[in-house]
């Protein structure tokens, strides 16, 4: 699918205006071979998807050939390229095309900025019955002109060969082909030197010109709008959206509960989809690697799942019942303080023909200011145990100091077919977004937004 309307477009008409400063260096043209720009985002909505009670898009990072920047900051003038109005962005779902968000007008919240737009939904594919081939006649001297629809012209209606027509130095006129209205007298009109002008045709259209009225002497006159009967007149129609300009859809502000996240892509290269979902072998082996997993992330919480052992003095009492009551069982484990809550558990291919990458991600029970968050990333082993690539573990009284990583999608950032891991990283007073690339056994932090470091345990 061509995407006209992209990142790479708004930077070529940008491109041209001198607020350069910044940037150090010579200001070259682009060339053909020079890489388009490849923007990542994430819309924000609340409520059903494609229909959003209200939305917003947060610029990720633009590719720009060599390295990531940040798209929240890149060529602002004042707001940044990523979020122009025009931009179109593919909305992503697991990488596969969900819809498009066509941005209208940016601006900033709490001091960083947002783009705002609608959702729309993809193009349905044309079929191949929408596909018209024209027909070329092989016995024509003009064949290898491609043409729609051409049919054989040995001779029109008339019974008159084509041969004969005027048009000798060109090809055949067919007499079913459409032609522009041409008034008959309009040659012999300019010609006689009349009005100067062509012969009205019922069928051309205009503009439509009142006729003018005899000017009356320093009077004025005012006339109420329900008197107005010129339909061609403009109006300004309040709540209604009319081809003289996009609808403007509700803001979202602050971070609602309910509000879900997909990542967005821009780039004008046409790409197809690259699904990131694994596909197991054997569906045995995911539910093996989610249970060892959960056993990792319940550890790193602190969860203590095993019920605690009984003295030999309890245990001998318990035996020892009177009047032949059965002993008390042993106390279970209180299943829900073990519980992970909010677990999300993903299992990426991050590339063609790659193994599994499984991310999880949950926290335990109570009050923020309790609770512990974890997230990890891991893969299977030759032996079919889990291999931690990385760990973060922290709580809600430390959070400025190491957020908590909510998973959000893959999403190829480099246009190499190759995924990279997109998180949102959720401190009390602010929030970032962070990209892990993972690759040879390991997990590396390939892009954060802001540039500050953020307090990310290594796997041990």
């Amino acid at each position: 699918m061509g995407m006209g309307r992209t990142v790479a477009g708004v930077a070529v008409l940008l491109g041209v205006l001198p607020a350069l400063a910044q940037y150090l260096g010579q200001v070259t043209e682009k060339t053909k071979d020079e890489p388009a720009l490849r923007a990542v985002a994430v819309l924000e909505w609340t409520g059903p998807a494609g229909k959003p009670h209200a939305s917003r898009l947060v610029p990720i990072t633009i590719y720009d050939g060599e390295a990531l920047q940040d798209a929240g900051i890149y060529l602002a003038r004042p707001e940044p390229l990523a979020i122009y109005g025009g931009v179109e962005y593919i909305l992503e779902k697991d990488g596969r095309h969900v819809g498009l968000f066509d941005l209208h007008s940016a601006g900033q919240q709490d001091g960083t900025w947002l783009g705002f737009g609608s959702w729309k939904a993809m193009p349905k594919p044309k079929s191949a019955s929408d596909a018209k081939v024209g027909k070329i006649d092989e016995d024509d001297e003009y064949s290898d002109r491609p043409v729609l629809h051409r049919k054989h012209h040995g001779a029109d209606a008339s019974g008159k060969d084509s041969a004969s027509s005027p048009a000798s130095n060109g090809p055949p006129v067919d007499p079913d082909r459409p032609t522009l209205h041409k008034p008959a007298d309009e040659s012999a009109s300019a010609s006689a030197g009349g009005d100067g002008g062509a012969a009205s045709d019922p069928d051309r259209p205009k503009l439509n010109k009142s006729r003018p009225q005899k000017a009356a002497a320093d009077v004025g006159s005012v006339e109420s709008l329900p008197d107005v009967t010129d339909p061609d007149r403009p109006r300004l129609l309040r709540g209604k959206y009319t081809a003289g300009g996009p609808p403007v859809a509700p803001s979202l502000l602050g971070l609602p509960a309910e509000t879900q996240q997909m990542v967005a892509v821009s780039d004008p290269r046409n790409r197809p989809e690259h699904p990131w979902d694994y596909k197991w072998a054997n569906p045995d082996d995911q539910s093996k690697m989610k249970a060892d997993l959960e056993t990792i992330a319940r550890a790193a919480l602190g969860l203590n799942t095993q019920p605690a052992a009984a003295s030999p003095a309890k245990a001998a009492k318990a035996k020892s019942t009177p009047h032949g009551k059965a002993a008390p069982q042993p106390q279970q484990p209180d299943e829900e303080a073990a519980s992970l809550h909010d677990e999300q558990f993903r299992v990426f291919e991050l590339a063609y023909g790659a193994g599994a990458t499984m991310v999880l991600t949950a926290h335990t029970d109570g009050p923020l200011i309790h609770q512990k968050f974890v997230t990890l990333i891991g893969q299977p082993d030759l032996y079919g145990n889990v291999i931690v690539l990385m760990k973060s573990v922290t709580d809600g009284a430390h959070l400025d100091e190491t957020p908590r990583m909510k998973l959000i999608d893959a999403v190829d950032v480099l246009g190499d077919n190759r995924g990279e891991i997109l998180f949102e990283l959720r401190s009390l007073s602010q929030r970032q977004f962070a990209l892990y690339r993972v690759l040879r056994g390991s997990a590396e932090k390939l892009f954060v937004t802001g540039g500050a470091d953020v307090g990310i345990a290594a796997a041990n």
